[in-house]
């Protein structure tokens, strides 16, 4: 692998024209393939195929015809000014005026009048209406919003107050396109700091953006043919955005210590890529691995959103192993610190090996192992505590700011009806073979309202065939409480009696039940996803390190990692722990997907810092170091540019948490605060006091098991370069020997 890489470093820095070209050809190429390619479209794959309230949404639209089960729907919410009543004449005359107009609108399926129904509250100070679009949100044109917006105004101007739920008029949420500056502009802030060169804090930004270029472009272009979108594309934007400056400033920054070293231009590019590259492509595995796991889990949105943002890390990483060196040979030196540039490799060499703040630390550990890997066990132990009260959820109007008419129609509703009747229960009823199903339906009706925790429901709707039917029924508590889950499991306990009683057969959907659904399946495939991605990764890792206990040691690093940032989420995000400063409007559960996908790509994240860091201290000790010699030397190449690569992470992740879109939000803090963890306190302080207590038999590896495993030599072994410029690379350098094998 490194005599491969070192090889392909040398050639791109040698045909530096034609690599960039070609680089510039495919981004133009899949530009304008963007351009032209039409918009995605909604290809009716289900949410998540499997599960009941799934299940039940396909029936609804496919035993009522003329209709999509996941039309738009507008509820209207009329609250009387105080001291009256919307069952007075003035207030009841403008509301029916309201509901015939919208009733009359083209793309309007029905417009329910408030009071035919019975939707009035027990005090009459609030009523609503629901209009049922045949299309869905995406497809309302501005003139259909405009009507019914003109038609809500003019109710407004007779005294009553009207709020709009639904997903008719829904604002959505404030892009967060500036997310992406504020990430690329700290960033840059971090590389020259780091390398105190323009030029040097440049590279990484420039490849990085080309990385994501490409990938976003291609992401639009094949966006109608499968069904993707700027939404599906957001997390590769993140990922691709951040791993590509890290890759970048890992060839980068060897490039600069080859060259110290004395080493020709094209020379140290390619044993900067024949070391760093292969770190880079392990990390880079690494990762993707964690992303395309996300296609076990059986969600099609997440599976799209995992393999577009493994597909940006794998352009991330051939542009580290191919433009990254090509830009070094068309200005070789202008990525040097200045000292080097004005007194030669011998400014270089002074300081090359020469303590750092790394080497500090590292000598710290090294006096200290038991207490820094208490305190860092401990530490994250802690953090880790409020994971144990994780609750999962889908937030909807509630979570949104009170300014939002939505928010305030959800209140409004909760204020009028109760709590429950913003998350009523759809009961589908599927009579056919019955003999009389008007009888079959209202039977099912009468037991599941006499069901404890419901408060209501709905008058039966056969569809025109004759053989379904649907009502709602309305719980007592709010949809993301534990009452209403406990309604919904013991209807579906109780199904099997009324079932055989009734002959009909019945299933509960409704956005409510599907939270319930998708939150317990999602549960349900975390553990078989964890299996997956780690038995991959510790595999990979087995490889590359050729070490049974160093792959265990960074596993075991992940899971504190990845508890600690859950934990943290849960104290921001659901108990609402300085929730203000990150701009959360209501704390609640936490979105359903948001676990297992900041799981998924923490564990990507935590082994490419691991394979960074260690792949320097076990190159050091193939190379004849003694074990904690090896540390120290790792830490001293390795630690100031993974603390850098870790902070432009941290800050590429942070500018995503002022997103508008919940996920995105939780994602971004999230990750920021898993690098935070795992970078500065596993990577840095854990690993290093592990492989102190463990010395020689860190490296330890089973005789059958090291004839058994392919030679990758990501340490660069094989590159032994030769003092004089430009030569290749030579084996005559004897290497360590491995320690013995059982």
């Amino acid at each position: 692998m490194a005599t491969f890489l070192y090889r392909l470093g040398r050639t791109a820095f040698r045909r530096r024209w034609l690599v960039a070209l070609l680089w510039a050809v495919l981004l133009g190429a899949v530009g304008l393939g963007a351009a032209k390619a039409p918009a995605a479209s909604d290809d009716g794959t289900s949410f998540m195929p499997g599960i009941e309230a799934q299940q039940a949404f396909d029936l609804i639209g496919e035993r009522f015809p003329g209709g999509d089960a996941d039309g738009a729907d507008a509820r209207i919410v009329f609250v009387a000014p105080d001291g009256e009543k919307v069952t007075a004449s003035a207030n009841r005359a403008a509301i029916d005026t309201l509901v015939t107009g919208a009733a009359d609108a083209p793309r309007v399926e029905s417009a329910v009048d408030p009071f035919t129904t019975g939707a009035v509250s027990k005090d009459g100070s609030t009523a609503y209406a629901t209009v049922n679009y045949k299309v869905k949100a995406d497809d309302l044109t501005d003139a259909d919003k405009a009507a019914l917006e003109q038609a809500i105004a003019k109710v407004r101007g007779s005294g009553l107050t009207v709020e709009v739920g639904g997903t008719a008029l829904a604002t959505q949420p404030a892009a967060g396109g500036s997310a992406e500056a504020i990430g690329v502009a700290l960033a840059a802030v971090v590389l020259l700091i780091t390398f105190g060169s323009l030029a040097a804090a440049g590279l990484p930004l420039l490849t990085a953006l080309v990385g994501v270029g490409v990938s976003m472009a291609a992401i639009l272009a094949l966006g109608s043919v499968f069904g993707l979108s700027l939404t599906t594309g957001t997390l590769a934007t993140m990922l691709g955005l951040a791993v590509g400056i890290d890759y970048a400033l890992f060839v980068v920054s060897r490039y600069r210590e080859e060259r110290a070293n004395g080493h020709a231009p094209r020379e140290a590019t390619g044993l900067a890529v024949g070391t760093a590259g292969s770190a880079v492509v392990f990390a880079g595995l690494t990762v993707v691995i964690a992303l395309a796991g996300l296609s076990v889990v059986g969600v099609p949105m997440l599976t799209k959103m995992g393999l577009c943002a493994a597909g940006a890390v794998v352009v991330a990483v051939l542009v580290a192993l191919t433009l990254v060196p090509a830009l070094l040979g068309m200005w070789p030196d202008a990525v040097l610190s200045r000292a080097l540039r004005k007194r030669g490799p011998e400014a270089g060499r002074s300081t090359g090996n020469a303590d750092n703040g790394g080497t500090r630390w590292a000598r710290f550990v090294l006096r200290r192992p038991w207490t820094v890997l208490v305190a860092c066990v401990a530490g994250l132990g802690v953090l880790a505590l409020p994971a144990a009260s994780l609750e999962m959820g889908m937030p909807g109007a509630e979570s949104k700011p009170v300014s939002s008419t939505e928010r305030r129609a959800y209140d409004a509703l909760a204020d009028g009806f109760g709590a429950g009747f913003n998350g009523p229960l759809t009961i589908v009823v599927d009579t056919k073979g019955v003999a009389d199903p008007k009888a079959a339906v209202a039977g099912i009706a009468q037991e599941i309202g006499a069901t404890r925790g419901v408060v209501s429901v709905s008058p039966a709707r056969f569809n025109p065939a004759g053989d379904t039917a649907l009502f709602s029924a309305v719980p007592t508590a709010g949809p993301n409480t534990e009452d209403t889950k406990n309604v919904v499991r013991t209807i579906r306990a109780e199904r099997a009696d009324l079932e055989h009683e009734t002959g009909a057969t019945f299933e509960v959907t409704g956005s409510t039940a599907m939270n319930i659904d998708i939150a317990q399946a999602l549960q349900n495939a975390l553990v078989p996803y964890l299996a997956v991605i780690i038995v991959l990764a510790l595999l990979l890792l087995l490889v590359v390190f050729r070490s049974v206990l160093v792959p265990v040691k960074a596993a075991f690093g992940f899971l504190l990692s990845v508890l600690a940032a859950l934990g943290a989420v849960v104290a921001v995000f659901q108990w609402g722990w300085g929730a203000d400063l990150l701009g959360v409007e209501q704390a609640g559960p936490i979105m359903s997907l948001m676990p297992i996908f900041l799981v998924g790509i923490v564990f990507g994240l935590a082994m490419d810092y691991e394979v960074f860091l260690v792949a320097r201290m076990r190159e050091a000790y193939v190379h004849g170091g003694r074990a904690p010699q090896a540390i120290v030397t790792g830490f001293r190449h390795s630690a100031r540019v993974v603390g850098a690569a870790a902070v432009i992470m941290i800050a590429v992740f942070s500018g995503f948490i002022g997103a508008g879109e919940a996920m995105i939000k939780t994602i971004g803090f999230g990750l920021a605060v898993a690098v935070l963890f795992d970078a500065f306190v596993v990577r840095m302080a854990l690993v290093p006091a592990v492989l102190a207590l463990l010395g020689d038999k860190a490296w330890w590896l089973p005789g059958w098991l090291d004839r058994l495993l392919p030679r990758v030599d990501v340490e660069g072994s094989g590159l032994t370069a030769s003092p004089a410029p430009g030569t290749g690379p030579t084996h005559s350098e004897p290497a360590r020997q491995e320690p013995a094998r059982l």
